[in-house]
């Protein structure tokens, strides 16, 4: 047996995996516990050490490093945190201080590079895919990010935002980002911007869920003009990743990517801006669910 152990720290909850590393990652005990971010920055340090105790505890066992998949990512220049939607945590020694509180090395990398190596390694690419040397995971929910995996590790990249898809430019007509720029993918892609961009046109809010329904029902036109806004950006927006990295596979995740049209229209529109005079990316569903992310932080260590 090889325990590996991992952590997600998310914005409201806090969970950690260990796992068999020689046994196809068979999962030997996992828990959670609630992040509770409005207590502040040390608490959040606190809450992970109390978390990697109660593991201690149920397993038996001790670790000697551990993954953890962060919101936002480590700046490698200044060793903090950096582009977080856990505002708190931003330009804090996180690792630093985590391992300080643990007693042991910790390697970092942010929750979609995570995501982006679980599928790899142990989700839906060895199943489709299962020579691929390069893969491409995207997040699309809350807000819009990207990890690339090569050769079954995460590239990081010297500022320690390679992947980042959701902060590039564009167009215009996505408004200002909390980044500072203008015209972000995630300003227009981001379930809560696909959710905004509805009301500006039909008056009315909405959850996403329920403008998917409508659009499908073909009972709401607005709801139909979301999904085709949706379509053309996500095309315009993944070719230009398809284009610079070219990979072997790419992975959705994150609550947009439960949209069906994502793997029909959406693909046909990615097509569209491909330099080749053919696609053969397959774009493909997540496996794993919300366990990509722990899991993917355990396989830091290895």
């Amino acid at each position: 047996m090889k325990p590996i152990w991992g952590i997600d720290l998310g914005g409201t909850k806090i969970e950690a995996v260990v796992v068999d590393a020689d046994n196809r990652y068979q999962t030997i005990a996992r828990l959670r516990v609630p992040t509770e971010q409005e207590k502040g920055y040390e608490h959040i340090v606190s809450q992970i050490a109390k978390l990697i105790g109660m593991l201690k505890d149920e397993t038996g066992l001790t670790p000697t490093k551990i993954g953890i998949g962060t919101p936002g990512a480590l700046d490698p220049q200044l060793n903090t945190l950096k582009n977080s939607n856990t505002t708190c945590l931003i330009g804090k020694p996180l690792k630093d201080d985590v391992e300080k509180a643990l007693g042991l090395s910790i390697l970092m990398a942010n929750d979609a590079n995570c995501f982006a190596l679980a599928e790899a390694r142990l989700g839906i690419v060895p199943d489709q895919v299962p020579n691929a040397e390069v893969v491409f995971g995207v997040i699309m929910g809350t807000g819009v990010g990207g990890g690339i995996v090569v050769h079954g590790k995460v590239l990081n990249g010297l500022q320690g935002i390679a992947g980042e898809w959701g902060h590039n430019f564009l167009d215009e007509s996505g408004g200002l980002c909390y980044c500072g720029k203008t015209g972000c993918v995630e300003t227009i892609l981001s379930g809560p911007n696909l959710q905004r961009y509805y009301t500006s046109i039909s008056g009315e809010e909405r959850k996403l869920k329920e403008i998917v329904e409508r659009a499908q029902a073909g009972t709401d036109p607005h709801a139909a003009a979301t999904l085709d806004r949706l379509v053309e950006f996500f095309g315009k927006g993944l070719a230009s990743i398809i284009n610079l990295l070219d990979p072997d596979a790419i992975v959705l995740g994150g609550g947009v990517s439960n949209i069906g049209v994502l793997y029909d229209r959406g693909v046909a529109e990615v097509e569209k801006y491909v330099f080749n005079h053919k696609m053969y990316t397959p774009i493909l569903r997540p496996k794993l669910g919300d366990s990509a992310g722990v899991f993917g932080a355990a396989m830091l260590v290895e």
